[in-house]
């Protein structure tokens, strides 16, 4: 799978249905076939990933040694609330009520693509960490974190 691109303000309905937007579902061409997994985002918001990122993100974490109490403890917490998703006739997905109240979702949220995964924000969330950083500070954040192309000779991939 490519990468994922796109902002989408989207509605819930009162039973926490949420329509898949055209336009991000034809980036998911399997999404009917193999699913969804949503789960928390470190953020306070969720995070839904393809079904072959999300078994990605499983075998890196059955590396990590059990036997250290950190891992347990980050395995425990990541995988809390992970709930498969599944597409309705109505290309809808239902999301798990405890995962809204903990992102603090209401009717109306954003779904933003980011790299491989897509974030799952209330609207006025999304919009309150957005604006969170001044445009000056961005180039400031872009610098410090691509700057290393510089240094290194960049990649045309």
């Amino acid at each position: 799978m490519g990468f994922l691109i796109g902002e989408y303000e989207c509605k819930m309905d009162t039973k926490g249905r949420m329509v898949v937007p055209a336009a991000l579902k034809r980036q998911l061409p399997d999404v009917e076939r193999e699913g969804l997994v949503v789960n928390r985002g470190f953020e306070k918001n969720l995070v839904i990933y393809t079904r072959g990122e999300w078994n990605k993100i499983l075998k890196q974490l059955s590396r990590l040694n059990q036997f250290q109490v950190k891992n347990r403890e980050f395995v425990r917490r990541f995988m809390n609330g992970a709930t498969e998703l599944t597409l309705d006739s109505a290309g809808r997905v239902l999301l798990p009520k405890s995962l809204l109240e903990y992102a603090e979702v209401g009717s109306d949220l954003v779904l933003a693509c980011n790299l491989e995964k897509i974030e799952v924000w209330s609207k006025a969330k999304y919009e309150e960490q957005m604006n969170a950083v001044s445009t000056e500070d961005f180039a400031d954040l872009a610098e410090d974190v691509m700057g290393f192309w510089e240094d290194k000779g960049g990649d045309d991939e």
